[in-house]
């Protein structure tokens, strides 16, 4: 397959941008300082998708070109494992070096979530202080599932990965069943404010996303939430952390925890 590369840069409405580009089919969207960096398929409706980034932001840069072609192997060799506490976030090739029982193996595929970005890192460093042998957890926009993966990995009992983009679906399933959890986790296409009612209660809520859809899905998360429950959040830059714990405070939420990493902020939050 080939592809074609945008880069964005937002003039005033940064997360409507980032938002915009995920609802036109993005699978992942790279900060390149000011801009955003992402790829569709050749024949996407290029037109379509400016016009969307331009209705988030009028005055937003687009720019549109041929992605180079890259050498696969040469791509292979710059995805590394992390480390991330005691967990290890890995592709299939690397896998074998490490512990499979504490290795998170996710194919770098289509769908966002490789270990690759510091959100993911941030979320599952905070993971590691929550997450309990029975857990009943719920992973929101779960891309690939790494998420969901760790979850299970730590010791949950059941874990819900819900994904609103079809073309996701694939690769999540195929990393479950690569790390051996498809027992304890479900890959469920559809909306979480449709979805979260019917999997009530959860003891933890999962959501790295962005932060103008997160706010919005904050009530439906605590309603969702058993007495004990907590989430965490990311997906959040840094520059966002002051208005976005007003809206957690606001909201009859406490911060307990926080992670921050290449100016993303990652939060453990409970209901107060």
């Amino acid at each position: 397959m080939t592809w074609t590369a945008l880069r964005v840069t937002p003039d005033a409405n940064r997360d409507g941008v980032i938002a915009a580009l995920f609802a036109c089919g993005s699978q992942g969207v790279q900060e390149d300082g000011a801009t955003l960096v992402t790829h569709f398929p050749a024949d996407a409706a290029v037109d379509e998708i400016r016009a969307a980034v331009l209705a988030a932001d009028s005055h937003a840069s687009v720019d549109v070109s041929d992605a180079p072609a890259t050498d696969y192997s040469e791509w292979r060799a710059s995805v590394s494992a992390h480390r991330v506490g005691n967990l290890v976030i890995s592709p299939p090739w690397l896998a074998a070096e490490y512990d499979s029982a504490a290795t998170i193996v996710v194919d770098p595929a289509m769908a966002f979530g490789t270990g690759e970005h510091a959100t993911t890192r941030g979320v599952i460093r905070l993971m590691q202080g929550v997450v309990r042998a029975g857990d009943v957890v719920a992973d929101l926009g779960a891309g690939s599932a790494v998420l969901s993966i760790a979850a299970a990995k730590l010791g949950a009992s059941r874990v819900a990965a819900i994904e609103i983009d079809h073309d996701a679906i694939g690769n999540a399933e195929e990393n479950l069943r690569a790390n051996g959890v498809e027992d304890r986790v479900e890959v469920i296409e559809g909306d979480a404010v449709t979805l979260l009612p019917l999997l009530a209660p959860v003891r933890l809520i999962l959501a790295n996303i962005i932060s103008s859809v997160i706010t919005p899905l904050l009530p439906s998360m605590r309603a969702a939430l058993s007495a004990d429950g907590q989430a965490i959040l990311s997906g959040i830059l840094g520059e966002e952390r002051e208005k976005m714990a007003a809206a957690l405070v606001a909201g009859g939420w406490a911060i307990e925890r926080e992670d921050t990493e290449d100016g993303w902020w990652s939060v453990q939050i409970a209901p107060r």
